[in-house]
Order: structure tokens, then sequence, then C-alpha cells
């Protein structure tokens, strides 16, 4: 079930039998010259979006834009101040809790968002805890790739030129539900360098075509199939027990 395609009373209905709802986050930045600049906030929307079809699961809207300041050389990337992106996510989590959702779980699609989410999280709950009261909701990040088995499969389908940034698995996603906006180019060197992240000049610098260890042509849309697949699984399994969580008395 998608939030955003719901209207209001559907909504309170589906609060009847859960209270749980699943959020896709991202950001919208540079992926090396071949990878959507959606790609990190597509994936977990694609993912969750084919969980929900089989799986009683709310998916809300896709939070798709993060903390990508390390991408700014690269034009098109959009971030987020970390201290903006603590407040909107506060205000989301507040919002939902608002209505009533107790377990709100956060599908994450860029590695530079984990440190602020968690920041965010514990934010949240130094509210509740300052004040002496119960939190009244509970949050759990996850990244795409660390669901159940996603990992292991896209290991095997690329054991070497995987790298973490603009990566063939995630640009394979992409490509599988939108191979009308799949891009090709020539590679220099095939397997992009890899090294630390800093500010937008360093990386620009170091990451000329914005890739970091990775060769994107690797991807396929029947490998992106594939991870979807695998993912869509592991993260209904992964709601499931999250939402089966009781709070202690």
């Amino acid at each position: 079930m998608l939030l955003h395609l719901s209207t209001w009373p559907e909504i309170e209905a589906f609060l009847g039998r859960s209270k749980t709802v699943v959020i896709p986050i991202g950001s919208n930045e540079q992926h090396g010259p071949t990878g959507l600049l959606g790609t990190d906030w597509l994936c977990p929307e694609i993912i969750a979006t084919e969980a929900q079809k089989t799986g009683d699961i709310l998916v809300g809207p896709t939070f798709n834009i993060g903390m990508a300041q390390h991408h700014l050389g690269f034009p098109g990337t959009i971030s987020l101040r970390p201290s903006t992106f603590i407040a909107a996510i506060g205000d989301w989590c507040r919002s939902l809790g608002h209505h009533g959702f107790e377990k709100i779980y956060f599908l994450n699609g860029h590695g530079g968002n984990v440190a602020t989410i968690e920041a965010a999280f514990s934010e949240l709950y130094a509210e509740a805890s300052f004040a002496g009261k119960p939190r009244g909701f509970s949050l759990k990040l996850k990244n795409w790739w660390e669901l159940r088995g996603v990992l292991a499969l896209a290991n095997r389908q690329f054991p070497v030129g995987h790298g973490s940034h603009a990566t063939p698995s995630e640009i394979a996603v992409t490509q599988w539900a939108y191979p009308d906006a799949i891009k090709t180019a020539n590679y220099a060197p095939q397997i992009a360098p890899t090294g630390p992240i800093r500010e937008a000049l360093d990386f620009r610098a170091r990451y000329a075509d914005g890739r970091m260890g990775s060769d994107p042509a690797l991807a396929t849309p029947e490998k992106g199939g594939e991870l979807v697949a695998m993912a869509a699984a592991g993260l209904i399994e992964d709601v499931n027990a999250f939402s089966a969580e009781v709070a202690p008395s």
C-alpha cells in the first residue's frame, strides 16, 4: 500500500491492523557519468514499492534529498546540511507519530545519510528522555544492501569492480526499473580509484568522473531484477520482525 496514493480514510483503516510505516530515504546526487542522479532514492523506492505488492506493508513518500555535500562539485546534486536533514526527519517522524504510527522504518539508499539519520533518531529519543515520558514510536534504519541475502548476491554478481559509489548493483536496480533511462560511456580507468571522502572540491579532484572503486558497465537490468526480488523479500521479512517487537511493560 502506498501512502501517497491512498486517502485518509484508507490510512485510518490501515492503522487498525498495523502501526508500521516504511519510508524510503536517499539522496539526489551524481553517480558517475552513467548513473542517474536519483539512484540513491530510486533504489529504496523501487524495492519498497515492489515489496508492498506482495506484503501487507505501508510505504510512505520517498525522502529524496539527503546529506550529499561531498558531491556538490557535480551538477545536479542537491544536498541538505546535516542540521537541516535532522530537523526534517524529526518533523516527518513527529507527524507520523501524531497519527498513531508506532514503528517508523527508514529504508536507506545512501551511505552518506547514515550518521545524520542516526543523529536524528537520537534527537527524537532525547526529547522523550529529558521529558521523562515514552517516545511513543520506535525508529529503525536499514540500508537496502544490508537486507538478507542482498550483499552476498551483489558480490556473486560483481566479484570485481563493485566499489563503493556508483556501484554496478545500484545502477542495475535503476536499469531494471527504468530501462528507457539506461546510459553508457567509456570508462577510464575501467575500475575507478578509491579513497577518503571529504568536501566537494577534494572529492571532485580525487574522483574525476564521480565513481569510487566501481565499474558500472557491469550492471544489467537482469541483475537488477535479481537484486530487487531479493531485497523486496528481505524487506518484508525485516519489517514484519520490526512490527512484532513488543515494548517492555
